[in-house]
């Protein structure tokens, strides 16, 4: 098996570095979703690459601090019957943004030329028109307004089974492991064709992939961000000072007693 990854050599990042930058990025994001909200952007981020990359826990440190109404996490379960017979991206377009609002999608409309083409989910005619029709898909949405973003999440072989085992073992980790899981894994090889055939049509000038070296989850995470802050410019909004009001004092009311509340037992 050949390796995913460009062949750069990290040392592992150490936690307190780690914890230390990351919230400085998260300070960052702040700041970046006020400027989204204040100046009406459509923001739009895909996060792809293969099962176990670092996709989600990535995603969970950029939403951490943030505001759910104006970023949001858009992961879709599996099209139902009525949506297998409608145009493919149309599912997606209902969760673009509106003004003000950044889109995280955990896996996009690329499910089709990765993960359907190499599990036979589609048809060979529906793989070659997604390739035909994404690029225009995609630019669509940029003229529309939409900042379009996309990143794809480089794992080693080596790197994705000792992930893959530990979701076995993990009871916490158990449910991200699926059926799909277990057929991709002996795939790898046909999702290295797959994604590269996939870039080869959708890594435009327009709409660039990134990709993000993931063997490393923590130092990805952090590229990961940066690099996305990096790619909006964006001021910092100095926030309207906030001053707490005097409570109001009414008297005439008597509460009922605390003995006809059910409370949780304090076990800790």
């Amino acid at each position: 098996m050949d390796s995913e990854n460009n062949g750069k050599k990290h040392k592992k990042i150490n936690d307190k570095l780690y914890m230390h930058e990351l919230v400085k990025l998260q300070v960052e994001l702040v700041k970046l979703q006020e400027w989204i909200r204040d100046q009406g952007l459509k923001v739009v981020v895909i996060f792809e690459g293969r099962d176990a990359a670092g996709k989600g826990g990535t995603i969970k440190r950029i939403t951490e601090k943030l505001n759910p109404r104006i970023c949001r996490i858009v992961a879709l379960a599996k099209p139902t019957e009525r949506e297998k017979t409608q145009w493919y991206f149309q599912r997606y377009v209902s969760h673009l943004p509106a003004a003000g609002e950044m889109v995280l999608l955990d896996r996009s409309w690329y499910n089709r030329p990765v993960v359907e083409r190499v599990m036979d989910f589609c048809t060979d005619e529906e793989y070659w028109e997604f390739l035909r029709s994404c690029p225009n898909f995609e630019r669509m949405l940029i003229r529309s307004g939409i900042i379009l973003i996309k990143y794809w999440f480089s794992v080693s072989d080596r790197e994705q089974e000792k992930r893959f085992k530990s979701r076995i073992t993990d009871p916490t980790k158990r449910w991200k492991f699926s059926d799909v899981d277990l057929k991709s894994f002996t795939k790898w090889e046909d999702y290295s064709r797959a994604k590269d055939e996939m870039f080869s049509y959708t890594d435009t000038k327009q709409s660039p992939w990134y990709v993000v070296e993931a063997d490393d989850k923590k130092r990805a995470r952090l590229n990961c961000i940066s690099h996305l802050l990096s790619l909006i410019p964006y001021d910092y909004i100095t926030p309207e000072e906030i001053a707490l009001p005097e409570r109001e004092l009414k008297k005439g009311y008597v509460r009922p007693p605390l003995s006809e509340q059910t409370f949780v037992p304090e076990i800790y």
